[in-house]
């Protein structure tokens, strides 16, 4: 079996020979990459016995590559698409895979032989509860996020009233059924068994997406359906349906294996490779399964240990954890995105990365009236009622906004926007959500935490030197744009940069205070200049780079400024004079008016969750894909990022003047 840490497959060991006769494994370029991240030299030609064969699963060009190995007597390796693939199905919409199974014995769905995966989960320990836990972490984040092979779901629709029982159909001809030796009359069994073993349920047939999709036909139909029988051809969630099933009867449909993490022992007709394991229950047993094991075990062996995934961002093998991370992003933009958008106060410099954000599966519109797709507004400008706010995420750029920076990261709020405190927010849904977090969880919070300090990442990431700082308890003050609409909303009765420096000064009256002023304020770009700073401040640092700053002071007094939830990060304390999105969860010293409905009392690395994982979209300007907030702190450390001209510059500064400072990008 092929190695399929990319620790390993990375080091440079030699690459293997392997010789393919299908076209596909030459044309598909994120297949012939994968296999050759997985140390192999994919060729055409006459292999010696030392070389190896590619097969793709039991299609219908397997045949080829077997002969050729029957003639030459090189081994054949077999590959399939893995658990995980894509959005869409590879007939429908042409997606790469995000994963693929390399297995030297058999494809993994034939029971008449063991395949690497059936010696995995029958001879590997499985014992490690460092695995078992990641199993048990990455279970969670599929279920949680929805994702299944083919993630196009929509999680949104409602499901059917529960207590009926689920029947999964296939695709005709689908390679795992002709391996099970199963045909028509195996699915009218099935479809028997179903209804009389839960005698007065209705019973629920879900249809293949490619059957939906029209590219290949299925074994159930319309004639199949009767008062008690329905077909389910809504784009339901797979986990949202096993939620209100009483039962779930397969052939060997992966949705059997999945349906095993929802709690469920699926009744198996067929035999695939997750039967005979003790989790299901098989009318036809596969003899030489023997041994028992727990949910996190098969999927340990089945989604971490026995396939190879593939990071599209940094091209290279990953872990499982980063393909389900990848795959999330390109998920949750295909369910946001697909039925389009038409946005409203969008400056013809933002509509270009937005389109690239937002405009990936249906083209964006701009103020088009009496639009029927969904309705996007920058910031609280006036839209249409329903309208998704959309902001600056917090982990923004090199460089301001306000100089037509693109973005790397946007929020998009259903209910409100996250620095609006006068009216709840989808952020503090999330954050209220966060106030536990699973083992894994909490894990990918303090790993990002600990990111963000180690590389010294903030939301602009302006560089500047911090000269030597006095000795004693260091107070940041950082400064704001005084019109910007964080103060506008959430500030209390300090409302300017001035007013802030006089109340600190007076509460600390011998702390070493440090004036920060706004960089847009500095470029001369927004309103909020201080007359006379130093009559409060003892250090004012016009450039320096914010991260660095934080390490080394001890306070941070604001009122509203996203400041204070990145020197949360750094252990610094916190006070707010106004009620910034971080304020009123129990982790600053809130001297401003703080919302009731905020109760929940969640953990820094809940928070960060919520802020950074949860909330934002985060957009790769490399591969101009969706990404993980990971992929954007990668970019934003390494300065991949594009950077604008000195016409930028010039309208930047021309908009400043012409807008009197607002409606920019904050």
């Amino acid at each position: 079996m092929v190695p399929n840490t990319y620790e390993t497959n990375a080091a440079g060991d030699t690459s293997r020979r392997l010789f393919a006769f299908n076209g596909g494994f030459f044309t598909q370029g994120r297949l012939r990459r994968i296999i050759e991240l997985a140390g192999y030299e994919l060729k055409f030609g006459k292999p010696s016995p030392d070389d190896a064969i590619a097969v793709w699963g039991q299609s219908p060009t397997s045949g080829r590559g077997e002969a050729v190995s029957d003639w030459t007597g090189a081994d054949i390796t077999y590959f399939e698409d893995a658990f995980l693939r894509s959005v869409q199905p590879g007939r429908i919409a042409n997606q790469p895979p995000i994963g693929l199974f390399v297995d030297t014995k058999a494809p993994h769905f034939d029971p008449t032989c063991p395949s690497d995966l059936e010696t995995l989960l029958a001879t590997e320990p499985l014992d490690d509860s460092a695995l078992l836990n990641r199993a048990r972490g990455c279970i969670e984040r599929l279920k949680e996020a929805h994702l299944s092979k083919y993630s196009g779901n929509d999680p949104t629709l409602t499901p059917p009233e529960p207590g009926y029982v689920l029947v999964i159909d296939q695709t005709r001809g689908d390679a795992s059924v002709t391996a099970s030796q199963a045909n028509d009359a195996t699915f009218r069994e099935m479809l028997v068994f179903a209804q009389e073993e839960h005698p007065g349920c209705r019973v629920l047939i879900k249809t293949h997406p490619e059957t939906n999709g029209g590219a290949r036909e299925g074994y159930f139909g319309p004639d199949d359906e009767t008062a008690r029988v329905s077909l389910v051809t809504d784009n339901y969630s797979p986990w949202a349906l096993f939620e209100g099933a009483v039962g779930v009867y397969t052939v060997s449909s992966q949705m059997g294996f999945e349906a095993i993490f929802a709690g469920h022992k699926p009744r198996t007709f067929g035999q695939p490779f997750y039967s005979g394991w003790g989790l299901t229950q098989d009318e036809r047993p596969v003899p030489r399964r023997q041994r028992i094991l727990t949910r996190a075990q098969l999927f340990a062996a089945s989604m971490i240990l026995y396939p190879v995934w593939y990071d599209p961002h940094r091209d290279r093998l990953c872990d499982l954890e980063d393909a389900i991370s990848a795959l999330e992003a390109e998920t949750r933009a295909w369910r946001e995105d697909r039925h389009g958008w038409n946005a409203h106060h969008m400056r013809l410099w933002k509509r270009k990365p937005l389109q690239k954000i937002f405009g990936r599966v249906q083209p964006m519109s701009f103020d088009k009236p009496d639009d029927e797709r969904r309705q996007m507004v920058w910031g609280l400008n006036d839209a249409p009622t329903g309208s998704i706010h959309v902001e600056d995420g917090f982990l923004r750029s090199r460089g301001l906004g306000a100089e037509l920076v693109p973005p790397l990261s946007l929020v998009c709020d259903d209910l409100g926007i996250y620095y609006d405190p006068t009216k709840e927010s989808r952020l503090e849904h999330l954050v209220t959500k966060r106030s536990t977090l699973r083992p894994d969880q909490q894990h990918r919070a303090e790993r990002l935490i600990a990111s963000l300090r180690g590389k010294g990442i903030s939301k602009y990431n302006l560089l500047g030197d911090i000269p030597p700082l006095p000795e004693g308890r260091r107070i940041l003050v950082p400064g704001q744009v005084e019109d910007d609409a964080s103060i506008q909303k959430g500030a209390g009765d300090i409302r300017t940069n001035q007013d802030l420096l006089r109340a600190v000064r007076q509460a600390n009256p011998d702390a070493i205070l440090i004036y920060k002023p706004h960089p847009d304020v500095l470029a001369g770009l927004r309103k909020g200049h201080v007359e006379s700073p130093e009559d409060h401040a003892d250090i004012i640092l016009k450039q320096a780079d914010m991260a660095a700053l934080l390490e080394q002071v001890n306070e941070v007094w604001t009122i509203t400024s996203g400041t204070g939830f990145e020197a949360l990060m750094r252990d610094c304390k916190v006070v707010t004079y106004g009620t910034p999105f971080y304020a009123g969860w129990g982790l600053t010293v809130d001297l401003g008016r703080v919302p009731a409905r905020r109760q929940a009392e969640p953990s820094l690395a809940g928070l960060v969750h919520a802020t950074l994982i949860d909330y934002p979209r985060y957009h790769d300007p490399v591969t101009d894909t969706p990404c993980s907030v990971e992929i954007a702190v990668k970019r934003l450390s390494s300065g991949e990022i594009p950077h604008p001209g000195y016409i930028n510059r010039m309208v930047s500064k021309l908009q400043g003047l012409l807008s009197s400072y607002s409606h920019l990008w904050r």
